[in-house]
């Protein structure tokens, strides 16, 4: 099984894209590059303020349809629990 990526990207207008992939740093590129999703493109640019490594394309297309049913606070809060986590592994 290969591995994928569910993400969270702020846009430039601070406005978030929930989306999926199995290279995550060439997709944060083709969104910058105005190639993602249509979303994005008129948004630029963007930058990747959350991710979760999944087992595979299924497992994150589910877990991305679930993020996008989440409201934008409940999607920040997401966000800063897995910025919190970071900054303790880190100082470890």
């Amino acid at each position: 099984m290969s591995q994928a990526f569910t993400y969270i990207v702020e846009c430039a207008d601070g406005s978030l894209y929930t989306g999926w992939t199995t290279n995550l740093e060439q997709r944060v590129a083709v969104h910058n590059a105005g190639k993602g999703a249509r979303y994005t493109r008129s948004r630029l640019p963007v930058k990747l303020v959350w991710w979760e490594e999944l087992q595979d394309k299924i497992a994150a297309q589910s877990r991305e349809a679930r993020i996008k049913l989440l409201s934008r606070r409940e999607k920040l809060i997401l966000i800063q629990q897995r910025t919190e986590g970071q900054a303790a592994e880190r100082a470890d």
